[in-house]
């Protein structure tokens, strides 16, 4: 078996130009996506995409697979073509979205959002790491709990995964109520049901 082509990337500009044809699906978390995303995107995480494969599948029109930086949306793609679904990625994810001046649908004025899950391990890992300097006062063997995460970081940085992140995802405030799941494979389904543009 072939493995899976790298999928074909839309830039901000393109995207946006495009957007009414296309199903958005958001893969981060949805702590992150409160955080704002794409309009009309619809939120599935990276981990529960098997989960609506067969609503995907009989989507009319082209996929469009958004994350925060492009990383997991790539992923997402690679998995949906081994799945035989062709779907696009956003280069740069709701990062470069914003960077270009598009503009992202943010949570009601009030509610309190989520942090980005690049934020939530680096003050995770801060945090880590001041707790084993402060207990290495204390015993120096402490000192290993910094040194075992400065190593992680380097790791994850080379290999471009974070053990961490997928660690914090299962957080319940970055998993996806069961409702808001369904919600939106249901809208899926009801897409999948309009006649093909």
């Amino acid at each position: 078996m072939n493995p899976p082509l790298d999928p074909l990337a839309l830039d901000a500009d393109e995207a946006r130009t495009r957007l009414p044809g296309l199903t958005v699906i958001d893969v981060r978390t949805p702590g992150e996506y409160a955080t704002g995303h794409l309009p009309d995107a619809l939120n599935i995480p990276l981990d529960r995409l098997g989960t609506a494969l067969p609503a995907l599948r009989r989507l009319p029109g082209e996929l469009l697979m958004v994350c925060a930086s492009g990383a997991r949306s790539e992923n997402a793609c690679r998995i949906l073509a081994e799945h035989g679904i062709r779907a696009m990625t956003l280069t740069g994810g709701t990062q470069g979205w914003a960077e270009h001046g598009h503009e992202l649908r943010r949570p009601e004025p009030g509610k309190r959002a989520a942090w980005a899950m690049e934020r939530q391990v680096r003050f995770t890992a801060g945090t880590i790491v001041l707790v084993g300097l402060a207990l290495g006062l204390l015993h120096p063997a402490w000192q290993l709990l910094s040194a075992g995460i400065a190593g992680g970081l380097m790791f994850s940085a080379l290999t471009d995964t974070c053990g961490m992140a997928v660690l914090l995802s299962k957080l319940p405030h970055n998993r996806p109520r069961p409702a808001d799941l369904e919600a939106t494979l249901a809208a899926l389904a009801e897409r999948g049901q309009s006649p093909a543009a």
